[in-house]
């Protein structure tokens, strides 16, 4: 049975991450998302939103699996690809894309979110961002292109090098959210907007969204994500300790 469930809104389709609680990202769920981001246009989709669940849109990769694995290199490689891959049939979807976050998205939500055309935030406690520095990881240089991106340069630093999670207000003061709804209202507003977006000149849209969205593409190139790299560095004593730690406060 897939972790995505699909909902069928005429020429949207709407991508539910389903691997409650959290939708924490394991190989499986990121297989899942590859897979139904390649079939919902050729069903017919112009347009997708990607939704997850109620107060936690993604809470990111699946930590307790990922230390599972131990000093497995070539295990933890293979886990960390196909988030990679996920990230990356986000940037390369033919169609646009709408990340509907009814609830917080850190770390690997964050970077799904910034991988689609807009972001939508349930408006609220809710907070989205890249905190790797907080559990001993180093975002790789293509991640930290794209919140500087959507933030700019100077703060997409100061923000990474904390390990901040903005909340609801902050994050779409400073553009790394396009908008805020009320939670019940977060896929909803995200099929409008696609609706009235499908309503251009279609090839047109679709030939300046390409061009506008290469950077993205750009962005999440093997060298600038150094996976490899990154692989290595998720053994560093630090980062295993941060890790536990962080599981041991939220009673993992």
């Amino acid at each position: 049975m897939s972790l995505i469930e699909t909902i069928v809104h005429g020429q949207v389709h709407e991508l539910r991450l389903a691997r409650p609680p959290v939708n924490a990202l394991n190989p499986e769920l990121c297989a899942d998302l590859v897979q139904a981001l390649r079939e919902a246009p050729a069903h017919g989709a112009r347009g997708i939103v990607l939704a997850g669940g109620p107060k936690v849109f993604s809470a990111g990769l699946d930590v307790p699996y990922l230390l599972s694995l131990g000093e497995d290199q070539e295990a933890l490689l293979r886990a960390w690809t196909v988030f990679f891959q996920a990230a990356r049939a986000l940037a390369e979807c033919p169609v646009p894309v709408v990340a509907a976050m009814a609830g917080h998205a850190p770390a690997g939500g964050c970077v799904l979110a910034l991988c689609c055309d807009y972001r939508i935030l349930a408006d609220g406690p809710y907070r989205i961002g890249l905190n790797e520095t907080q559990v001993g990881l180093v975002a790789p240089e293509g991640i930290q292109a794209l919140l500087a991106r959507v933030v700019g340069p100077h703060r997409a630093e100061r923000l990474l090098v904390a390990g901040a999670m903005p909340d609801a207000q902050q994050a779409l003061r400073i553009g790394l959210v396009d908008e805020l709804v009320h939670i019940d209202d977060v896929a909803t507003r995200a099929r409008v907007w696609l609706e009235e977006l499908l309503q251009l000149p279609h090839t047109p849209m679709l030939e300046t969204r390409a061009i506008a969205r290469r950077d993205v593409i750009a962005a999440l190139a093997d060298e600038r994500i150094g996976l490899p790299r990154f692989v290595a560095q998720w053994s560093h004593p630090d980062t295993q300790a941060a890790l536990r730690a962080m599981l041991a406060r939220i009673g993992k």
